[in-house]
């Protein structure tokens, strides 16, 4: 199985922590890197494109800082950051460089990936450097970050740009080789997860948060990142990077670490937007007709299902939608504001224009701009 699907697979994102980049000393480790880069150089000899999501700036900057923990505030991570990224780039350059290869920088924040036309530019910037054979490294813009804009991780961070560039494998490079069925660091007894087909409760359970003193993700954060790279279409290979030569193992066909399979039928690039990218800006709880309607047949949901309104969002504005008892099952783009949905809820479509006196169309959310979750 597993052959057969990597033989397939010509884009790859490769997302590397913190805790792997940086040796001992917390240091970045340029033996580790140099390794790295001729796996990747590997890889795009076999006509093969990879993209990689590094973490790393901070740890860099800390090390030139002189700090020992991590940065606990955002100013001091902002402050590691300006200062480490030049570093961590600078240390790729010369890594790739060996190997006749040059990289590119790129930092992004939420906003750039939730504005549709943003995010598209990125998608064209990336393609643009694909084709011109270089090695494109990404880092969310930690300089500028507050909690507000933050991915959150960069395990997030990888699964969304899978989806950007519409990848066929998400690589996670750790320091711990799999997904287990319990905490392998505080049990004994637990055991390697070698195939996921379908990402369970019981396994969402047993994730862990991070142990590491340079990392943010625990392995909830990456399980989180294989689901939504799976509804993107793509296989995720969760993987003890400690040694980067396990790339080139795993492609000749080694066992290593977790993968998860693709779903079948995956959402569109569009719709996984929708659905993970875009922060919802309110909410809207429908009724139990609506409920069913929307799950069974995929219609677009109306404003005569809508049975209450959260939230202050606007017309083109993203929004969960919820059964009654809040439980959210579904995302979608609102055709009506948040103070326009409230007046026209419960009513049949016919009517929105007696009521407001204009009309965007008969749906609240039009099915194309509709995702179950």
């Amino acid at each position: 199985m597993r052959s057969a699907l990597l033989k397939n697979i010509k884009r790859i994102v490769i997302k590397i922590g913190s805790q792997i980049l940086t040796g001992e000393d917390g240091d970045l480790n340029r033996t580790w890197m140099a390794t790295l880069a001729a796996e990747v150089s590997a890889l795009r000899r076999e006509g093969r494109e990879v993209i990689i999501v590094s973490s790393g700036a901070v740890a860099a900057g800390r090390a030139l800082l002189g700090i020992n923990n991590r940065p606990r505030t955002i100013p001091q991570k902002q402050a590691a950051a300006a200062i480490g990224q030049p570093r961590l780039m600078r240390e790729y350059g010369e890594a790739f460089l060996a190997f006749g290869c040059n990289v590119a920088q790129i930092l992004l924040t939420r906003e750039d990936l939730a504005d549709r036309q943003r995010f598209l530019n990125a998608r064209t910037a990336l393609e643009t450097l694909l084709e011109l054979g270089i090695v494109p490294i990404i880092n969310e813009n930690d300089t500028v970050a507050v909690e507000e804009i933050k991915f959150g991780d960069n395990d997030n961070l990888s699964a969304l740009v899978t989806n950007l560039v519409d990848a066929g494998l998400l690589v996670i490079m750790t320091d711990i080789d799999g997904l287990y069925d319990a905490n392998p660091r505080n049990n004994p007894t637990a055991k390697l997860i070698p195939l996921v087909k379908t990402v369970t409760k019981e396994m969402e359970r047993a994730a862990g948060g991070s142990s590491s003193t340079v990392g943010t993700g625990g392995m909830a954060t990456k399980l989180a990142a294989a689901k939504k790279a799976k509804r993107s279409g793509a296989a995720t290979l969760i993987v003890d990077g400690t040694d980067p030569q396990i790339i080139s193992r795993f492609f000749n066909g080694e066992e290593h670490g977790t993968l998860f399979l693709p779903e079948a039928r995956s959402l569109t690039s569009r719709k996984h937007w929708i659905a993970f990218t875009i922060r919802p800006q309110g909410r809207v709880y429908v009724d139990a007709g609506a409920g069913r309607v929307l799950r069974q047949e995929g219609r677009s949901l109306l404003a005569s299902g809508v049975v209450k309104v959260e939230g202050n969002f606007e017309r083109g504005s993203c929004i969960k939608i919820c059964d009654q008892d809040g439980t959210e099952f579904a995302r979608g783009i609102a055709d009506y504001s948040s103070s326009e949905t409230a007046r026209i809820m419960g009513h049949k479509s016919l009517e929105i224009e007696e009521i407001l006196g204009y009309r965007y169309g008969d749906e609240l959310i039009h099915r194309d701009n509709f995702v179950l979750l």
